[in-house]
């Protein structure tokens, strides 16, 4: 019998392909490239649903909803009894989300769908009561979010900052960050070149 041997690709591709998607992600994944967002890519979203897994995340808040990729992988590796409170400006694409959230099989009380500005909302929810936060908005903001998860997250609670190995014009402040988050002593820190670079960090 003859053994038959893939051909191996490049390091990427190999990362990139390693996790599939199933229908209800791929779904969300294509609204989201229909209404001009660019979705994380599936090796983030098995990163995340990884994390939520490993903290037995019961609270997770997510900054951005967009047409639900990034919640479904949450909601996935979340608690039984876990609740995604997820945080968007647009209200049409949160309604993409639930919807496909519903299709996925998660009972609406798991997913509380917020829709706001994050740095607005993000001041109304309880300290130290949330266990896994993971953003992917604007890039300048990111410092405010990082003040913001310093309280809301427990010890031992996990943010992750998705964008930071952006090339764009926010290059600077994003690194000037990732190198505070590294100094800091309340975080330990982990860079993951994973779609648009995670710096991941658990609270002391």
């Amino acid at each position: 019998m003859t053994t038959l041997h893939r051909q191996p690709g490049s390091a990427g591709d190999f990362i990139a392909s390693f996790v599939p998607e199933d229908v209800i992600a791929q779904t969300a994944r294509g609204l989201a490239v229909e209404v001009g967002l660019q979705p994380v890519a599936p090796a983030v979203g098995a990163a995340l649903r990884m994390l939520a897994g490993a903290c037995a995340a019961k609270a997770v808040v997510e900054i951005g909803t967009g047409t639900g990729v990034s919640g479904l992988w949450l909601l996935r590796g979340m608690r039984a009894d876990g609740v995604l409170t997820t945080i968007d400006r647009e209200s049409e694409h949160q309604r993409m989300a639930r919807r496909l959230f519903t299709e996925a099989g998660f009972s609406a009380s798991r997913a509380r769908v917020i829709t706001g500005r994050a740095l607005e909302v993000l001041p109304r929810l309880a300290d130290g009561a949330y266990d896994l936060i993971f953003v992917d908005a604007d890039p300048t903001e990111y410092a405010a979010f990082m003040e913001a998860a310093a309280r809301l997250l427990r010890p031992g609670g996990v943010v992750v900052l998705h964008g930071v190995l952006t090339s764009g014009r926010d290059v600077f402040t994003v690194r000037d960050l990732a190198y505070a988050v590294r100094d800091s002593d309340l975080w330990h820190p982990a860079l993951l070149p994973l779609g648009e670079g995670l710096l991941s960090a658990v609270k002391a």
